[in-house]
């Protein structure tokens, strides 16, 4: 299993936007160091984060890594350009020297679509025809394409191209259709798990990989990651009491934008637990939960999210360094000497 990070690069009075693209510099290249294989960054249009072009900073994190996989966590598709985008993913790819990752998504906010002059009427329709406009490039050097959205394209070079097929992973967030849709593309999902038990969603892992078989695809190219907010702490009292503070914090915010009642500390308690959505407490604590959640969706890559709210940055790299030295190892060691179960 792949193990790694993701971030929304949060801003606050004790991080403003200079300091804290500059904290994450530093998170990426210790996650690199420790042996982790993925970091992604998101995409957002908001005061209270720091990138909206994650492409950059994955650009910059390309030429002070060796070896870590560099994602978008996730790029909007549906309110960008994707032949920008393309053109962006290929040159981080040539940078890295092959270490690029789209990973696309619909948007869990909807602020890139005023800003770019977007409908939130065609909200999918949009990443429908993005969507298929990207893997056209990414198939063929020269584009022809008509949509609905965007002006044509005539046989035009899409430039420059990358040095092998770049991946492509969808996000969702647990619509059943975005799901299908993955499955039948035959691309890896990337499936977030931000609240509820997991074991609701095994279903849509299941949907996934049945739409997959039903259009042809070979089980072992349907790969599957779960995304989910946590935190690793030397021990489970550290853990839960440094994490909820900023957690909360933000968890609030957004729930005020969305009509969601402030977060208890029961409530987020509850999340600690073995069933539980959030991913965090001492590094055991951390290894029986993906090694739980493994069970359940027999994944391929897990990525947490750690910088959730106003979380210090010493935490944040103490976070990384456990997860890389600690967790991940454990891992490895524990799906090397099982024997691989079947998905059927």
């Amino acid at each position: 299993m792949e193990i790694g990070v993701y971030t929304f690069a949060e801003t606050g009075p004790e991080h403003p936007p200079a300091q804290r693209l500059a904290e994450l510099m530093e998170e990426i290249r210790l996650a690199d160091e420790v042996g982790l294989d993925v970091f992604g960054v998101g995409e957002h249009h908001r005061p209270d984060f720091a990138v909206s072009a994650p492409a950059i900073i994955l650009a910059a994190a390309a030429t002070i890594t060796r070896r870590i996989k560099l994602a978008s966590a996730v790029t909007v598709l549906s309110s960008d350009d994707p032949v920008r985008v393309f053109q962006q993913f290929a040159t981080v790819d040539l940078l890295s020297g092959g270490r690029a990752e789209i990973m696309a998504g619909r948007g869990s906010f909807i602020e890139s679509f005023p800003l770019f002059g977007q409908n939130l009427n065609d909200y999918d329709t949009l990443f429908t025809e993005n969507l298929e406009l990207l893997l056209r490039i990414r198939k063929d050097e020269r584009v022809s394409w008509r949509g609905g959205h965007r002006p044509a394209i005539d046989n035009l070079g899409v430039y420059p191209r990358p040095e092998r097929e770049l991946p492509v992973w969808i996000a969702v967030g647990g619509t059943p259709q975005s799901v299908a849709r993955a499955g039948t593309l035959g691309l890896p999902l990337a499936l977030a798990i931000i609240g509820g038990q997991p074991e609701r969603f095994a279903p849509l892992v299941d949907l996934y990989r049945e739409a997959g078989r039903r259009a042809g695809h070979a089980p072992d190219t349907l790969k599957v990651g779960i995304n989910s907010h946590g935190f690793v702490a030397d021990n489970p009292k550290a853990a839960a009491d440094t994490f909820f503070p900023p957690y909360a914090t933000m968890m609030g915010r957004i729930g005020r934008e969305r009509g969601w009642p402030p977060l208890s500390r029961s409530q987020f308690d509850a999340g600690l637990d073995l069933r539980g959505h959030l991913v965090a407490g001492s590094p055991q604590q951390v290894i029986d939960k993906i090694l739980f959640q493994q069970e359940l969706f027999h994944h391929d890559r897990f990525l947490m999210q750690i910088s959730v709210g106003p979380l210090p940055h010493k935490d944040v790299l103490r976070a990384i360094e456990l997860l890389g030295t600690k967790v991940a190892p454990a891992v490895r060691r524990e799906m090397a000497n099982t024997p691989v179960a079947s998905e059927a």
